[in-house]
């Protein structure tokens, strides 16, 4: 399968180069219009990398400038990405991202300082009385399970029921559980060396399998020595495999979770005698006060199980079928994935950003935060811990080099950056420093959410305070939910003065808050779910005059202390200080006084345009606020992500009763003729009146059509109507993309589906022609294919050599090298069988025709050699890049 796919990197050169197509010109852009690095055959799209692109958290994405064109798949070499469907009209901006950020080639020159302030240095804030940091009273035990393993989703090989245990000794009672779930890594190695690295399973001898779920046993140490039973469980099985998943492995993971919280509650209860050695040993686990963390992938998995153990989907897309047995607490979220923007509102969570995060280097994890405003009961408390220096690696050991047991590597791959190099940037944390500050706050969390000590809360909550046993680590946090109540929550409701309401996704710099010419999004609070995205807002602040905000109606504060508001000021600004009023409902003006930040260190590789929440003390006597007026001290840009009453405290977080949303996938038969309209499966489970955004694209334009779904109490549906048009000639099978996103009372569990269009009718007949083909050396082998009639989309032929049935073969010195290289991506020497490398020429006929000359160029070397033979055997691929059929045998000799 890896030479079919890498043949696609080999596309451009046969269609465009040696190869002679037949009929009109094809589609594809010439070779001067695609960027270095870049290949197109048909629709296909491929870019191959000039250095491996370990396997990562972060999705690679195809983009031509502002527009997402669709997640590309790698393949075994790590090197070449293929999107099967992407090719855009004007490929001229082609550019590839992996978490917000390029990485084909440079940013453009508009794009590329987005800051060029040096980075900034933030006073240290106070530290906090109480530290979570500090390890407890009880001695700890260490070990291990392996138990049979288990499918999941439609992956073929099963997946591992491996965990290791660290549990607290003599513990009286039983003891809250804490689960860990590691991120997408790469799954085999072979010594130390870092070329030896796959994403295969099970590993394959002599490799072994990384054992990336050992990677959090510091965690797993401090957490044990507070009372608590620590479970980190491995996932290569997942990760390996994730790419046959929609949603990158979310619900696959979120199954793994729940099976694995599920021997759980049977070993601390009525199958204890049954239970692993290290489970017997350590006291019963009470599944009423669950913990999880997660880390990259892993926090989507775990948010994604918290999601379904409290809105169970539905039976026929879930893997882990059983009751719930447990009562999931709070989430801990480092470097989290969350390509869905799905959370589950009414479960508290705090997650880390990591400043330095060269994978998932977008910080989309900002939506376990901000996209639950509006959602659910608003009481769960949602908390985003900005780290600076640290990157997204080093949180696990097994991913750290000097740590791990295999070949690990520092994700952040910038040179002499001066807030993230080692060695160059005194910001940056050692892998010590920054496992140990993860490992703090990851037990403020799980002391506030699960041990509900609301001392350490301010940790958590943007209070802006530290944790002493962090260390040199700068943790800046602010929060939404708890005791909070909106005030301004920006949205076209709001009437604004002296100051902008910008689209926080958005196509155009005029309504953008933020552009930078589709190349970057440096806000986390930016990261689009679709592009673009309606619906999403905040206010773009002028630097030189006071800002009026009015909702639609006055909202009461009684009860709050302050007026908490999260700002944004560009990467390294200096103090800048913002005067803040209030006017009640009736008219009278309250000023709160002045509200200073400085902006967060930042670089040109960071996501730096982070919202810092500032509180500024309610006089008793205001109980209202009808309008807000921010006034900027001196030049200078800002944002307002949102503002809030807030007071003390941490309340329970009572889940309100959401209704269940899962985009389905409808498949239907094109069929012969006329146009039917098909409603894809959108199924609802809920109660209450809800809303949900939907997002249908255009498979051929790219276009995004949105619009929201009121959805009624008792409707168990909601119908969104897809055009199909049959006819009688074959052109594979086609998906018309659907997904969705909630908005409010409501979750979203499968995000992603659509309809898909099977084709009925039978792929062209090919034949072949000349049967062999004759050359002379020196000139090239020419074959013609013909199709019995035109396809209506393209049809791909991937050619691979075989050993001849008689006499000698054409070697790799025989052929011309420079097409030799550009078909097998290796060199021509030292010369062996064509068979015994790794040429595969690729080619495309064109929608509406019916031939193509697949020509192989040799060369005249002066060696009597006598009379050579070629063979190919041919594999023809659909447009989606279906499964193949077996194409003719390519028979040809070459005559000395």
């Amino acid at each position: 399968m890896r030479r079919i796919l890498v043949a696609v990197a080999a596309a451009s050169t046969l269609l465009l180069g040696s190869a002679v197509q037949a009929g009109a010109a094809p589609p594809q852009p010439s070779p001067a219009a695609l960027p270095p690095g870049w290949s197109a055959s048909g629709r296909a799209l491929t870019w191959t990398s000039e250095r491996p692109i370990p396997p990562g958290d972060a999705a690679v994405e195809f983009w031509a400038g502002d527009r997402l064109l669709g997640r590309a798949d790698g393949t075994r070499d790590l090197r070449t990405f293929v999107l099967k469907d992407g090719l855009p009209a004007d490929p001229a901006d082609l550019q590839v991202r992996i978490g917000g950020k390029r990485v084909d080639a440079a940013a453009p020159p508009s794009a590329q300082r987005r800051t060029k302030s040096a980075p900034a240095t933030l006073p240290a804030r106070p530290a906090h009385t109480v530290d979570p940091g500090v390890k407890g009273p009880y001695r700890t035990t260490t070990g291990e399970y392996s138990l049979p393993g288990v499918k999941l989703s439609a992956y073929p090989q099963p997946v591992e029921m491996q965990a290791v245990v660290v549990a607290p000794r003599n513990a009286p009672g039983k003891r809250p559980l804490a689960l860990f779930l590691h991120g997408r890594h790469w799954t085999c190695f072979t010594g130390d060396d870092p070329d030896a690295i796959t994403l295969e399973w099970p590993c394959p001898a002599p490799s072994e399998a990384v054992p990336s779920h050992r990677g959090y046993l510091q965690s797993q140490e401090l957490l044990a020595s507070q009372g608590y039973i620590t479970v980190s469980i491995s996932a290569n099985g997942i990760n390996a495999q994730d790419r046959a998943d929609d949603d990158g492995g979310a619900q696959a993971r979120s199954s793994l979770v729940r099976k694995h919280l599920a021997l759980w509650a049977d070993w601390s209860s009525t199958t204890r005698n049954k239970a692993p050695a290290i489970v017997r040993s350590v006291p019963r686990a009470d599944l009423s006060r669950v913990f999880l963390m997660g880390h990259s992938r892993g926090g989507e998995g775990v948010s994604r199980a918290a999601l379904d153990s409290l809105n169970p989907p539905p039976a026929a897309q879930d893997d882990y079928r059983g009751r719930v047995r447990w009562n999931i607490r709070g989430l801990f979220l480092i470097g989290p994935t969350v390509f869905g923007q799905n959370p589950q509102p009414d479960v508290p969570s705090a997650t880390v950003l990591p400043g330095c995060d060269g994978d998932v280097s977008d910080l989309q994890g900002q939506m376990f935060i901000d996209a639950t405003r509006g959602v659910g009961s608003g009481r769960a408390l949602h908390s985003a811990l900005y780290m600076v220096g640290a990157n997204h690696n080093y949180f696990n050991t097994e991913w750290t080099p000097g740590q791990a047991v295999g070949p690990a590597f520092d994700d952040f791959f910038g040179e002499d950056d001066p807030l993230c190099t080692p060695g160059v940037a005194p910001a940056r944390l050692t892998p010590h420093q920054q496992q140990t500050a993860g490992a703090t706050y990851l037990a403020a969390a799980a002391r506030l959410f699960v041990g509900g000590d609301d001392r350490v809360r301010p940790l958590l909550d943007g209070t802006g305070v530290r944790a002493p046993s962090a260390g040199p680590a700068t943790v800046l946090s602010h929060a939404l939910g708890g005791n909070r109540t909106p005030v301004i929550v920006p949205d076209r409701s709001l009437t604004v003065g002296n100051a902008r309401l910008c689209e926080q996704v958005s196509s155009t710099p005029e309504a953008a808050c933020l552009w930078t010419e589709g190349f970057f999004t440096p806000s986390p609070h930016f990261v689009p779910f679709t592009y673009p995205e309606p619906g999403r807002y905040a206010v773009a602040l002028d630097g030189t005059a006071p800002a009026t905000l009015k909702p639609a109606e006055a909202v009461s504060v009684a009860g709050s202390r302050s007026l908490a508001l999260r700002l944004v000021v560009p990467p390294n600004a200096p103090a800048t200080s913002f005067g803040v009023a209030v006017t009640d409902d009736r008219g009278k003006r309250t000023d709160l006084g002045t509200a200073t930040i400085s902006g967060v260190p930042g670089t040109d590789l960071t996501t730096s345009y982070w919202g810092q929440e500032v509180r500024l003390a309610l006089p008793r006597g205001v109980r209202t606020v009808a309008r807000l007026d921010i006034s900027p001290r001196s030049a200078g840009q800002a944002w307002l992500i949102d503002a809030w009453g807030w007071r003390p405290g941490t309340p329970a977080p009572r889940p309100a009763p959401l209704s269940r949303v899962d985009v389905g996938t409808l498949t239907v038969e094109e069929g012969d003729s006329g146009t039917a309209t098909y409603a894809v499966p959108v199924r609802v489970r809920g109660k209450q009146r809800s809303a949900v955004r939907l997002f249908l694209t255009d498979r051929l334009t790219g276009d995004v059509k949105s619009w929201v779904a009121d959805v009624a109490p008792g409707v168990t549906k909601i119908d969104v109507p897809i055009s199909v048009t049959g006819n009688t000639t074959f052109g594979g099978d086609r998906r018309h993309p659907l997904a969705a996103k909630a908005v409010r009372n409501a979750v979203v569990g499968d995000y992603d589906g659509g309809l898909d269009v099977n084709e009925d009718d039978p792929m062209p007949t090919i034949t072949v022609t000349p049967s062999p083909a004759t050359a002379a050396e020196g000139s090239p082998v020419v074959w013609t294919l013909t199709l019995s009639e035109p396809a209506d989309d393209y049809l791909y032929f991937v050619f691979t050599p075989q050993a001849p049935t008689a006499g000698p073969e054409l070697s790799s010195t025989d052929v011309d090298p420079v097409w030799f290289e550009e078909n097998a991506f290796e060199s021509p020497e030292p010369s062996r069988p064509l068979s015994q490398t790794l040429l595969q020429p690729f080619l495309a006929v064109e929608p509406g025709t019916t031939s193509v000359e697949l020509a192989v160029p040799t060369v005249a070397d002066g060696v009597a050699e006598g009379t050579e033979h070629i063979r190919f055997a041919t594999d023809v691929y659909p447009a989606d890049f279906g499964d193949p059929i077996t194409g003719p045998v390519f028979d040809g000799t070459v005559t000395d």
